[in-house]
């Protein structure tokens, strides 16, 4: 017997916190990417393609951009 839940065994609110959670996380990616893009290799600290990828780590990717990876 699996004790995994589906999609379908889920409350309301539970659905509600995925789905926010998972709107939220391609704004932050989608935020660091167009960013990464307008900049230039100077204006970013480290290489754009890793800052590229790393966006692609749920949260953790472009907050850790978005705090570390670009420069004033």
């Amino acid at each position: 017997m699996s004790t995994r839940k589906h999609w379908k065994d889920l409350s309301k609110p539970a659905k509600a916190a995925i789905m926010l959670g998972t709107v939220v996380q391609i704004a932050l990616q989608l935020a660091a990417l167009r960013d990464l893009a307008k900049r230039t290799p100077a204006q970013v600290n480290g290489a754009k393609g890793k800052w590229v990828a790393a966006s692609f780590l749920n949260f953790v990717g472009p907050i850790a951009y978005f705090l570390k990876g670009r420069k004033n």
